[in-house]
């Protein structure tokens, strides 16, 4: 996955860590990894972007993860760029 701008991590927990990167999308999201990466969309729900080989279980402890910090993320978020 290519991406350009400033990285900006939220949290980790259960071994992945959550972050985002500041110029690849406008649309809220949040990445993650460590053995492969996801990409997941906060709006217009919390949903899978992109699967780039975390795999089925990290995608299910990570959709999870996001839901009970929703809030933590969204204020990273707007937080980062100010809004």
């Amino acid at each position: 996955m290519l991406t350009f701008g400033r990285e900006s991590s939220i949290f980790k927990a259960s071994g992945l860590r959550f972050y985002f990167f500041s110029r690849e999308e406008e649309r809220p999201h949040v990445l993650q990894g460590p053995r492969g990466e996801a990409k997941f969309w906060l709006e217009p729900e919390i949903a899978l972007a992109q699967d780039y080989g975390l795999g089925r279980r990290y995608v299910t402890t990570a959709l999870r993860l996001i839901r009970e910090h929703e809030n933590e993320i969204r204020a990273a978020w707007k937080k980062h760029f100010r809004r």
